[in-house]
């Protein structure tokens, strides 16, 4: 099932970036709501967002945030929350966060239509 989550505004106005959003993949959901748990935070949130700087040019971040900043967009799916602020918004507009466990790793990933090329160790990309 890949719904979309529904973007809600903190103080600033709604950034639209090519009146696109951002999803939250079951997967996701599953995996954020367990570490929130565990970290016994449920009203804190996971922050994405794009920086310049690896082999292709940008790169992800991700890192908890125990709430919004005014110039976040938040993306709540199922009692979990994203917050991305809005120039970061404009690189990842129309993803979708995903979390991907294999027998070496485990991550949390986002899927980016909007990505053009990826560095050879997948740690950076270009749009």
């Amino acid at each position: 099932m890949n719904e979309q989550s529904t973007p809600q505004n903190v103080a600033a106005p709604p950034v639209q970036a090519q009146g696109k959003s951002f999803g939250i993949a079951d997967s996701a959901v599953r995996q954020l709501r367990k570490l929130l748990a565990e970290r016994n935070t449920p009203q804190a949130g996971l922050r994405i967002a794009v920086k310049g700087g690896g082999c292709s040019g940008l790169s992800y971040t991700m890192d908890w945030a125990e709430q919004p900043t005014e110039k976040d967009r938040i993306f709540e799916r199922d009692g979990v929350r994203v917050f991305i602020d809005g120039k970061s918004l404009l690189y990842v507009a129309g993803s979708e966060l995903v979390f991907e466990q294999t027998l070496m790793s485990s991550m949390f990933k986002v899927q980016n239509p909007n990505v053009k090329s990826v560095c050879g160790c997948g740690e950076s990309f270009s749009v």
